[in-house]
């Protein structure tokens, strides 16, 4: 029996890293099921599992490790259905560009309100920012003064000028690094120049659209070094965290979160009621009207987050 992590799965099949670097390909025994957690697979990308060898060279994975976090992604067709994206991650990178193709605030609010559930450090990085010169820039700025004044790690960075590379990979070194964003805004790209034996494929931008064309189908963990890993996402349409609580949403945006015990109402939600601390904040401008607008597109559940 040994203890590995899994690195790839494609359904049926998942690619499982054993302590000796070996990788070895695994199944599930039939009756492994998750714990207390309803989603379509029950094992995913960055699981700690136990594998039991076959003798024909593969192997059986026969328990889970319990996860210290996890990020799902919703189905868009089956409402009730979700799919666990991955797990155990140190820290989860958004991968943005302002256009070309257009990442809303909302998609990056609702991420990070999702990673910030489960205590999931975040941080943004502006991909193409070869791209954003004259008044294209004064767009990224837009986007960097939101969320760098909120603390939140921010980085320009290029695959094709290199900018930002080696900072980059400093800041993902010795970590389970998840990186998401929309179709088209370069992770393959990006993921390439940090490991440029990688090769992964690139897709290409629709000009009718401005919209990415899929090129990643499966969540996948790519080894940097012995203790680097970064984590390819599909690029996906939104980020649901099935345990939002209407009245803990705020917890969830850091602006809001030191304003709580001052509302009067301990369920205040920040919307019409007396007294309320968050509102007061956004009437004098000290919460981003995005970003108030994007808490309560979330509380509401509205779809915004294209």
């Amino acid at each position: 029996m040994f203890e590995g992590r899994v690195l790839k799965s494609t359904g049926s099949w998942f690619e499982v890293e054993l302590p000796n670097q070996k990788m070895i390909s695994c199944r599930i025994r039939g009756q492994l099921r998750l714990k207390g957690i309803s989603s379509t697979n029950p094992v995913a990308v960055g699981d700690i599992v136990h594998v039991q060898e076959q003798t024909d060279g593969t192997g059986v994975i026969t328990d889970i490790n319990d996860r210290t976090n996890y990020i799902i992604r919703k189905s868009i067709n089956l409402s009730k259905q979700t799919h666990i994206l991955a797990a155990n991650i140190d820290y989860a990178w958004i991968v943005v560009t302002p256009v070309f193709p257009k990442t809303s605030t909302g998609f990056i609010d609702r991420f990070i309100a999702a990673a910030e559930s489960y205590h999931i450090p975040v941080g943004i990085i502006f991909n193409k920012s070869d791209l954003f010169v004259n008044h294209l820039s004064e767009i990224q700025h837009e986007y960097l003064d939101i969320y760098e004044s909120l603390g939140y790690i921010c980085i320009k960075v290029s695959s094709q000028t290199k900018e930002g590379i080696d900072e980059l990979k400093l800041l993902l070194e010795g970590k389970v690094n998840l990186l998401t964003g929309h179709s088209g805004v370069g992770k393959s790209s990006l993921i390439n120049s940090i490991i440029p034996d990688l090769n992964l494929k690139v897709g290409e931008i629709s000009k009718q659209h401005l919209k990415g064309k899929h090129t990643t189908t499966f969540a996948e963990m790519h080894k940097v070094d012995n203790s680097t890993y970064i984590i390819d996402t599909p690029g996906i349409r939104e980020f649901v965290n099935i345990d939002f609580v209407p009245s803990e949403i705020s917890h969830y945006f850091i602006e809001m979160r030191e304003l709580l015990n001052d509302c009067k109402f301990n369920n205040c939600l920040h919307e019409n009621e007396q007294q309320c601390a968050v509102k007061a904040a956004y009437e004098a401008g000290k919460i981003h009207p995005d970003r108030y607008y994007n808490y309560l597109s979330i509380l509401h559940n509205e779809d915004n987050f294209k």
